[in-house]
C-alpha cells in the first residue's frame, strides 16, 4: 500500500527515473513532428485555404497522430521497462539493450523526418502508397536516392543526429537516471499500464481518413503524420470497391454504363444486361505498324501550345502541327502503371493498386487482344528492369514480347513469352531507372527492323525513363545542366527528335504510325484532393495518312488507342471502356481522373468525386485554371454515371469478366 501513497511523487518526476528516456524520446518525436507541420504549412501556403478553424483542427488531429506514432515506436520498450528484472537494472545487459533500442528508434525518427521533405516536394502529400512501393523496389529507389542526393552526407547527418541525441541525453542526466532507478515491477506498472492502455486505444481508434475533413488537400495532409500514413497506405493498398465506395444495384449500374459506352458506329453483341461486348464497324481497314511512346512525366504545361515560354520541347511542338493533336486530354492517374493501364486496358482506374500491379492480371481483354486479331507482333520496350512495378508480368500476360534491361532478378522473367535483354554494348548511358532515351529508341528501331523482316505488322509500347529524377542524361546532348526537371524535359524532346529522324530513314517508316503521349504529369501536388490541371497531358498521332488536326474535345487517356483504331477504320469486337472520340456523341465526352483512393469523373465543367468513405462530392470546374468550387446539391444523373463506371470496372476485374476467356 505504501507504494500507492507515493503516486504524486512518482508522476511529478518522470525525467528523473527509470522512464526518463521513454518520456524524452516521445517528447523529441512530438516536437519534430510539430516543427515539420509548421514547415509544410509555410511551404504549401500558396495552395492553402486559410481557414483558421480548419488549420487549428489539422494541428490537433496531427497531434493525435503524432502521439499514436510515438507511442507505437516505444511499445516494445514500454514492455521491456516493465518486465526487465529489478536486480539487473543498470547492468551491461540493460545498457546494451537500451542503447540498441534507442539507436534504432532515433534512426527511424530522424530518417522519416528527413525523408518526408523530398517526398512532400515531389508529391505534395505525406507518405502514401507510393512510399510503400518504393520500399519494395529497393534497387531502383536506393540507386535513385544515391544519384539524386548526397547519400554519404545524408548518412553522416543521420549518424550525427543520433550521436547528438545521445550526448544530450547524457548531459541532461537522463541516461544516468534510467540506469540508476531500481523501482520494483509493481511501481513500474503504475506507468506502464496507462501507457499501454492509451497506446492500444489510440492504435485502434486513430484512422488516417480522420484527417480528411476539408476539401483542401494541404489542410488534410497537415493533419496527418508521415509514418502513420505510411502504414495506413501499407494496409489499404488494395481497396475493395463494394466495401468502401457508393454503389448502385448491379443491373442498374450496367444499364447506365451500356447507354454511355455505345458509340455511333457500334451495336451490342448481346442483350444480356451485364454483357458490354460491342461490335465496332469500320471500312477500308489499313494495318500500319504502330509505335506507342509513353513519355515519363510529360506534363501538358511543358509545351509551347499550352503556354510554356522556355522552349523545352521544340521538336514535340513541331510535331503537333503535323499530327492529330489532342489538346484536352487527361491522364487517369499520377503514376506510370496507371498510364500503362489506361493505354492498354482502356478502363477507368479502379481504387487501390493499378491492375498492372495486381495478381491475376493476365489474359485480360486489352488493345493487345485486338492487335493480335489483326495479326500484329507486339513488344514492350523498357529501359530499366521490367520487374519494377510488375511490368514484365503484366505485359507478358497480355501477349507482349519483352525488351528490357536484365539486372539478374529471377522474378523479372515472365512466363510464356520471349524476353530480350538490352546488352551492355548497346548502352551508352544509364541511371537508376534505366538506359537513356536515345539508347531506348535505338532498341525500338532494332525491333522495328526485326518486325519488318518478319513481314507482319508490329506494335511497340515504348516506355521512357529519362524525364525522372535524378534527371541525368548523356553529356553534350543539350545546352542545360543535368539534375533538374527542365533539362530532363529538353533532353527527352531532343532524343525523340533523333528517334523520328532515324526512323524516317527506314523502309518501314512510311507505313508506321507514331502515338506519342505522357504516362502522367510531372507533379500532382496542389490545393485539392485531385488537381485536374495536374492531369492534363499532351498526345499526338503522327504519320497517319490524313490531314493534321487539332482535337479540342474532352478526351480520357483510355480513349487514345480506340481513337487510333478508328483512324485505321478497324472493325472489331470490344469490351474496352475507352471510346473513339470521333464516334462519340456530342455531350458524352468524359475523362477519368483519380488517385489510389479518390475516384473522379470530369464531364463538361462538372467534376464528380468519390472517396473511400462513400462520400460523393461535385464541383464546378473553372475554364481558366481548372479551379474547383463545390456544388451543394450534386446532380444525381452525373453521380450515377460516375458510380456506374467505377463500380462496374471494379466488379469486372474482381469477377474475372475482364478476362478474354470469360
Amino acid at each position: 500500500m505504501r507504494s500507492w501513497k507515493k503516486l504524486p511523487e512518482i508522476f511529478s518526476r518522470p525525467l528523473n527515473g527509470r522512464f526518463a528516456i521513454w518520456f524524452a524520446l516521445l517528447g523529441l518525436y512530438i516536437v519534430i513532428s510539430f516543427t515539420t507541420r509548421i514547415i509544410f504549412l509555410i511551404w504549401a501556403a500558396k495552395d492553402l485555404d486559410f481557414n483558421f478553424i480548419y488549420i487549428v483542427r489539422a494541428f490537433f488531429t496531427g497531434f493525435g497522430f503524432d502521439i499514436t506514432t510515438g507511442l507505437s515506436f516505444l511499445l516494445l520498450y514500454t514492455i521491456y521497462l516493465l518486465l526487465f528484472p529489478k536486480r539487473w537494472i543498470g547492468t551491461w545487459a540493460d545498457r546494451i539493450i537500451t542503447y540498441f533500442y534507442v539507436s534504432v528508434i532515433l534512426l527511424l525518427i530522424f530518417f522519416s523526418w528527413i525523408a518526408e521533405f523530398p517526398f512532400w516536394d515531389e508529391f505534395g502529400v505525406r507518405f502514401n502508397f507510393i512510399a510503400v512501393d518504393y520500399l519494395i523496389y529497393t534497387y531502383e529507389v536506393i540507386s535513385n536516392i544515391n544519384e539524386s542526393y548526397p547519400l554519404p552526407l545524408i548518412i553522416a547527418v543521420l549518424i550525427g543526429l543520433v550521436i547528438g541525441a545521445f550526448v544530450l541525453l547524457n548531459k541532461t542526466g537522463i541516461l544516468k537516471n534510467t540506469f540508476s532507478d531500481k523501482r520494483p515491477i509493481r511501481v513500474r506498472a503504475v506507468y506502464v499500464i496507462p501507457m499501454l492502455t492509451v497506446s492500444l486505444m489510440l492504435l485502434r481508434t486513430m484512422k488516417n481518413k480522420q484527417a480528411d475533413f476539408s476539401n483542401n488537400l494541404v489542410v488534410n495532409e497537415l493533419g496527418k503524420n508521415g509514418v502513420f500514413s505510411f502504414f495506413a497506405a501499407f494496409r489499404s493498398n488494395e481497396l475493395d470497391y463494394d466495401m468502401f465506395y457508393p454503389k448502385l444495384k448491379d443491373e442498374e449500374a450496367y444499364t447506365i454504363l451500356k447507354k454511355m459506352l455505345l458509340q455511333e458506329n457500334q451495336r451490342y453483341a448481346s442483350a444480356q444486361w451485364y454483357n458490354i461486348s460491342r461490335i465496332t464497324k469500320g471500312a477500308d481497314e489499313i494495318r500500319p505498324n504502330i509505335i506507342l511512346v509513353a513519355i515519363e512525366s510529360f506534363s501538358g504545361d511543358f509545351l509551347k501550345a499550352f503556354g510554356n515560354k522556355d522552349n523545352l520541347t521544340p521538336y514535340y511542338d513541331s510535331l503537333t502541327n503535323k499530327s492529330i493533336f489532342f489538346t484536352n486530354l487527361y491522364a487517369t492517374g499520377t503514376r506510370t502503371v496507371r498510364g500503362m493501364e489506361a493505354l492498354t486496358l482502356c478502363v477507368p482506374p479502379t481504387p487501390g493498386n493499378s491492375i498492372v500491379r495486381r495478381p491475376h492480371n493476365d489474359h485480360i481483354f486489352s488493345i493487345a487482344t485486338i492487335l493480335k486479331q489483326k495479326g500484329y507482333h507486339s513488344y514492350f520496350i523498357y529501359g530499366g528492369d521490367g520487374y519494377f512495378d510488375n511490368m514484365n508480368n503484366f505485359f507478358a500476360g497480355q501477349g507482349f514480347d519483352i525488351v528490357d534491361r536484365d539486372r539478374g532478378n529471377p522474378l523479372s522473367d515472365p512466363i510464356g513469352t520471349h524476353r530480350y535483354n538490352i546488352p551492355d554494348n548497346e548502352v551508352h548511358f544509364e541511371n537508376a531507372w534505366g538506359v537513356c532515351d536515345e539508347d531506348l529508341y535505338r532498341q525500338s528501331i532494332k525491333y522495328a527492323d526485326k518486325g519488318f523482316e518478319e513481314r507482319r505488322p508490329f506494335f511497340e509500347f515504348v516506355m521512357t525513363t529519362s524525364n525522372h529524377k535524378p534527371y541525368t542524361f548523356p553529356d553534350g546532348a543539350i545546352n542545360l545542366p543535368k539534375g533538374n526537371r527542365n533539362a530532363a524535359v529538353k533532353y527527352t524532346d531532343y532524343a525523340l527528335g533523333k528517334f523520328i529522324a532515324e526512323a524516317q530513314k527506314k523502309t518501314w517508316f512510311k507505313n508506321t504510325v507514331f502515338v506519342i503521349v505522357a504516362d502522367h504529369c510531372a507533379s500532382s501536388a496542389g490545393k485539392w484532393e485531385i488537381n485536374i490541371d495536374k492531369h492534363h497531358i499532351p498526345a499526338i498521332i503522327y504519320n497517319l495518312p490524313c490531314k493534321p488536326q487539332k482535337i479540342n474535345r474532352l478526351v480520357s487517356q483510355i480513349d487514345l488507342m480506340p481513337t487510333v483504331f478508328g483512324y485505321l477504320n478497324w472493325s472489331y469486337n470490344t469490351v474496352l471502356y475507352g471510346e473513339d472520340i470521333n464516334q462519340t456523341g456530342r455531350g458524352k465526352e468524359r475523362a477519368f481522373i483519380a488517385n489510389y483512393r479518390t475516384l473522379g469523373l470530369l464531364k463538361g465543367n462538372t467534376f464528380t468525386q468519390m472517396n473511400d468513405r462513400k462520400m460523393v462530392q461535385q464541383f464546378k470546374v473553372s475554364e481558366k485554371d481548372k479551379a474547383l468550387s463545390e456544388i451543394k446539391n450534386p446532380n444525381k444523373v452525373e453521380t450515377s454515371e460516375a458510380i456506374a463506371y467505377y463500380q462496374t470496372a471494379s466488379e469486372r476485374f474482381k469477377s474475372g469478366k475482364m478476362k478474354m476467356t470469360h
